[in-house]
């Protein structure tokens, strides 16, 4: 009888012991440390160069007021990169901010909670809003939120008599000590935006819903074929920028001590301007929480400075903001391309 000989069993590789490609080229990790801390450098150097060329940049008051003004404009900044990582946008935050601030003031005669919880519950929903229609009805995110920014203004305009009232906040009230108090010898808006961003940037970075922003902002089709909400993910970033586009506004009434009508013109370019300037690709799928508050901060310092000038026009802070914007984006686009290539 002969026997069957059995052949001894090969162990089954697992995919870690597949051998692994090369790693990134040195030129990959150049271009991608530049694409990430761009923005930090030239901080850094502008800093400096300002700090050199002007005795007044560095004082005390002068970092405060940049630090106090630049939180406004961070909060609704923090809520954009949400927006555009997914490869949205949102036109609608600077009439949300101007419609928070208005409501904001309105709402302190009842108290601080009405103060804080009215215009995030308006503006939250409006963002809400427009995240149903871009994800649910497929409808283009910049006609949407153009379309909400158009009816955020009104809804201002109506409450405010066509911007002829506007409602002032007490100044010995606990929400107004929200926007002027000092914790350490620095503003309390600035600490709040301190914590929101350490907030944002572990729910993008940690949590299961920031691998879905990314994920739908890097192919929205391969994104659901793995199971992610693509839909919900869409309404939860829409509503996130409305939020804090809202709370924005509400601080900068409680650090005015009123609801001034005419603010927010132009802000949700500025937003855009500080994520994209921070390393967040238009395009989507890529960016970073940090990277937006450095672009902010840039792009504070630059018309700080311009300020400093005294000769030039204001109108020169729009020129050079927008020259630096473009400059960015064509070294995002460069950058990206010769990653691809290597």
């Amino acid at each position: 009888m002969t026997g069957t000989v059995l052949s001894k069993a090969k162990p089954m590789k697992r995919p870690e012991d597949e051998p692994t490609g090369p790693g990134p080229t040195r030129s990959e990790r150049i271009s991608a440390l530049a694409q990430q801390h761009g923005a930090l450098v030239t901080l850094v150097v502008a800093v400096i160069a300002a700090s050199l060329s002007f005795d007044t940049f560095l004082t005390g008051d002068n970092l405060e007021n940049m630090a106090v003004s630049s939180a406004f404009l961070a909060v609704v900044a923090l809520g954009m990169t949400f927006v555009i990582i997914t490869g949205g946008i949102d036109l609608s935050v600077g009439s949300l901010f101007a419609l928070g601030g208005v409501l904001a003031a309105w709402g302190s005669q009842y108290g601080t909670a009405v103060a804080l919880l009215l215009p995030l519950a308006v503006c939250g929903l409006i963002g809400l809003v427009n995240g149903l229609l871009i994800a649910r009805s497929r409808l283009a995110p910049f006609i949407v939120t153009l379309a909400a920014m158009l009816g955020a203004r009104g809804i201002l305009l109506s409450i405010t008599d066509e911007g002829s009232k506007t409602y002032l906040v007490d100044k010995d009230s606990f929400f107004a000590t929200l926007g002027q108090g000092k914790l350490l010898g620095v503003g309390a808006p600035v600490w709040i935006t301190l914590g929101l961003f350490v907030a944002g940037a572990v729910v993008l970075r940690r949590s299961r819903f920031g691998q879905y922003v990314y994920a739908v902002g890097g192919n929205e089709d391969a994104a659901a074929l793995m199971g992610a909400p693509v839909a919900r993910t869409k309404v939860t970033v829409y509503t996130i920028s409305g939020l804090c586009a809202g709370l924005a506004g509400a601080l900068n009434a409680a650090w005015l001590v009123s609801g001034v009508t005419i603010l927010g013109s132009g802000m949700e370019l500025e937003a855009i301007s500080a994520v994209v300037i921070g390393g967040t690709l238009l395009t989507g799928g890529f960016g970073f929480i940090s990277g937006s508050l450095v672009g902010v901060l840039l792009l504070k310092v630059i018309q700080n400075v311009i300020n400093q000038i005294g000769s030039l026009d204001s109108a020169y802070q729009q020129v050079v903001s927008g020259a630096f914007l473009a400059l960015v984006v064509i070294a995002q686009t460069w950058l990206g391309r010769r990653r691809r290539v290597l």
